[in-house]
């Protein structure tokens, strides 16, 4: 069964780069730097040296197959889950048939949707993104993050960046759609994995503002620069 639609006017942005960096456009034609450039340009040197002694380990060929392969893993899941959430369900390729597979306890948890991939910008801290989703999950409203991985991650700490990023998206929807008395004080990252349930790492008020304050110091760096 479908999740009830409750969906909140959903927005679009027009995509640019600019010396190598992704911005969003609104409607009025005001360009913001994504969250996700404000966190690439603001990445920790350790993580970097990370990434980087990966490639070397693995090489460039294998490394750059290796994103390849992730990243249209992850756009043809995104894609799959949006239609499910639509009510517009299609068949599901093959490729990610495992990953689809270990989605369905969670999906069949979501109550209501509210907006499915939709751009927000938060006008006073200078700053946009696009949107997963935001649900009511058992009962909560949070926004979610859907991730794709070849292996558990087991905690938040070996997600990186993404629990900054979804306190970023979280501080830009209250922002955006303040007007509609929406407030999501939860989030949510699930990540699909092949022969097993999907993880699911909820992220609670306090430790959500926790990262929402260093997503905070990320951006003022960012803008220091």
């Amino acid at each position: 069964m479908s999740p009830l639609l409750r969906l909140l006017p959903t927005h679009r942005g027009r995509t640019t780069r600019q010396d190598g960096q992704s911005y969003l456009i609104n409607a009025q034609g005001r360009r913001f730097p994504s969250v996700t450039t404000v966190l690439n340009a603001t990445k920790p040197l350790s993580d970097r040296q990370a990434l980087m002694q990966w490639r070397d380990r693995v090489g460039v060929l294998e490394a750059n197959r290796i994103a390849g392969t992730a990243s249209r893993r992850g756009t043809l899941t995104h894609k799959q889950i949006k239609g499910y959430l639509l009510g517009e369900e299609q068949p599901c390729p093959l490729a990610i048939r495992p990953y689809w597979e270990s989605l369905s306890p969670v999906l069949n948890q979501i109550e209501a949707v509210y907006l499915v991939e939709g751009c927000v910008f938060h006008t006073d801290l200078i700053y946009g993104g696009k949107v997963d989703c935001v649900i009511d999950y058992a009962g909560t409203p949070c926004l979610c993050d859907w991730k794709t991985a070849d292996a558990p991650k087991r905690s938040l700490d070996r997600l990186y960046d993404a629990p900054l990023q979804a306190a970023a998206y979280c501080g830009a929807v209250n922002h955006y759609y303040a007007e509609y008395g929406l407030k999501i004080h939860h989030a949510m990252i699930v990540v699909a994995i092949p022969d097993q349930a999907a993880e699911v790492f909820l992220v609670k008020p306090e430790l959500l503002l926790g990262y929402w304050e260093q997503w905070q110091g990320r951006l003022q760096q960012y803008y220091s620069y």
